[in-house]
């Protein structure tokens, strides 16, 4: 495991392998509190991530469009307002893309009909959540760009900290928006730079000199497929082989759905360019900053447990800060369960390190999906309580320990901790596999701001009475390192200290005037 460049390939021929507040809250003040907190913020209480990408090229001329479709599935975990595939034909007319990508989830957008009339040796897709823009058609991705030069389709994870200026910069020179995210920024930096580089990729490389903050992007253009990691590496990317043709991708649990094989991940600051004469990284290109930063809540909350990050398994990470916290906050308990789905694997570290019993306290309803109506908080239904239900024989009359992957608001923990209650559990203490959220995110998680987190100006002890557990305890700072086999991290939304300067501006809503 290493970061920056260069990147080494043996051989750019065909076929060949990689080697490679404070507040005091009284009694009575805490339910109106946490009334107004549910009405207002009750379905917004979990983190999100901003989206998923994968771009495949078939050296056999196979159709990648089911490909796509299937590697989307895996990642549909990362975005669920809209997706899109875009795909071409090489050998068909340059510049041609044939593109669909509507709102909703995978399943929902794609069907055999359209899929069938896609055809195309080379491809990307994408899954989105908005941070940066609003959740409509218009934004959804791919997006698809003619110009001078042929055509872009350009799909991207991540967030921008200088697009309002970039933007503003094109819109000045006659830049005509069809969008309101900044992946429209880097398409239309990437196309001004095409005109003037020899080569899609040197574009690509110039174009991200400009641009500053967290994205992977997968860039098709008509004769070639491009993957990019920004120089810190806040966001995954990957390469994978399947047969004859190549996959860039955001996890490798997208590769595990479509038999592929998994090569390596992209290095931050890297820019991978597959074309009919094979895979190659041009070491030149690369703009590797001295320390990367990832982002710790890859491998805390977004990403699938079964995928692998930068060397470093999803799966064991959330084992050990489970570990961890029974290492630094034990407590007597009967057994130990875990929030869905991420806190699962937490708590079976929890239990492995105390020897307190694993247990399934909560069902979760997988069919609550995009266009779930949320209840109003005059109505006695919860949106809580329509994704999870407590089994009660597994909680009553027992003293329970229960993991979660984050507290941001507070409004979740509260509902779950009544629930578990009202279950039967005699205790129910909460433990927590991450530090307390004090800062806002700017690179592509969606942390608001520090007045709406609940741990500002609280102390863990008043945090612990607002969500009514008995006792409360986080994974503390320093094992943040230790969960990822001391691999560099963004701490950000923890301490403050970011990896870059932080916009002045909260930049993470629409680009509106």
């Amino acid at each position: 495991m290493h970061d920056g460049c260069p990147a080494y390939f043996p051989s750019r021929k065909r076929r060949a392998p990689i080697f490679i507040s404070k507040g005091y809250l009284t009694i009575y003040r805490k339910v109106d509190l946490m009334n107004q907190l549910h009405e207002q913020t009750e379905t917004f209480d979990k983190l999100r991530e901003e989206c998923g990408v994968f771009g495949i090229y078939d050296f056999d001329r196979n159709n990648v469009a089911s490909t796509i479709y299937y590697g989307l599935f895996a990642l549909q975990h990362r975005g669920q307002e809209s997706c899109g595939i875009a795909v071409s034909d090489t050998a068909g007319p340059k510049g041609k893309v044939q593109s669909v990508k509507g709102m909703g989830l995978v399943n929902e957008v794609f069907g055999a009909e359209n899929l069938s009339q896609m055809y195309g040796d080379i491809g990307v897709g994408h899954v989105r959540y908005s941070t940066a823009g609003a959740s409509s058609r218009e934004n959804a991705q791919p997006l698809v760009l003619n110009y001078i030069k042929g055509t872009l389709a350009l799909a991207h994870n991540g967030n921008l900290i200088n697009a309002n200026e970039l933007r503003d910069e094109l819109a000045y020179g006659g830049a005509i928006f069809q969008t309101t995210i900044d992946s429209e920024v880097i398409a239309y930096h990437i196309a001004r730079e095409r005109v003037r580089s020899k080569s899609a990729e040197e574009a690509l490389a110039r174009a991200m000199k400009k641009i500053k903050g967290a994205y992977s992007l997968v860039v098709m253009s008509p004769r070639k497929l491009m993957g990019a990691r920004d120089p810190y590496g806040f966001k995954p990317l990957c390469i994978g082989k399947r047969d004859n043709a190549y996959i860039l991708t955001s996890e490798t649990c997208a590769l595990d759905t479509i038999g592929a094989e998994f090569v390596r991940d992209v290095l931050p600051g890297e820019i991978v360019t597959i074309t009919k004469d094979g895979i190659y990284s041009d070491t030149s290109l690369c703009i590797a900053k001295e320390q990367a930063a990832r982002c710790i809540f890859e491998y805390i909350y977004f990403a699938r447990p079964d995928s692998q990050i930068d060397g470093v398994s999803v799966y064991h990470s959330r084992i050990q800060a489970g570990r961890f916290l029974a290492m630094d906050s034990p407590v007597e308990a009967d057994v130990v369960v875990g929030v869905p789905e991420s806190g699962n694997a937490a708590a079976l570290g929890y239990s492995l390190q105390s020897g307190i019993p694993y247990g399934t306290a909560f069902v979760k309803n997988g069919y609550v999906g995009r266009t779930f109506i949320k209840p109003k908080q005059s109505s006695r239904e919860s949106s809580v309580r329509v994704k999870l239900n407590v089994l009660k024989e597994a909680v009553r009359g027992k003293r329970v320990i229960m993991i979660d992957d984050s507290i941001v608001r507070g409004t979740t923990s509260d509902r779950i901790v009544s629930m578990l209650k009202e279950a039967g559990a005699k205790e129910v203490h909460v433990r927590v596999s991450s530090p307390p959220f004090l800062w806002p995110c700017y690179f592509g998680t969606d942390i608001p701001e520090r007045e709406q987190l609940i741990a500002y100006n609280r102390t863990v002890e008043e945090i612990r009475q607002v969500i009514g557990a008995d006792s409360l305890g986080y994974l503390r700072l320093e094992r943040l390192s230790e969960m990822v086999n001391g691999l560099p991290i963004c701490t950000g939304c923890f301490t403050g200290k970011y990896p870059m300067e932080p916009p002045k501006d909260d930049i993470r809503g629409e680009y509106e005037k």
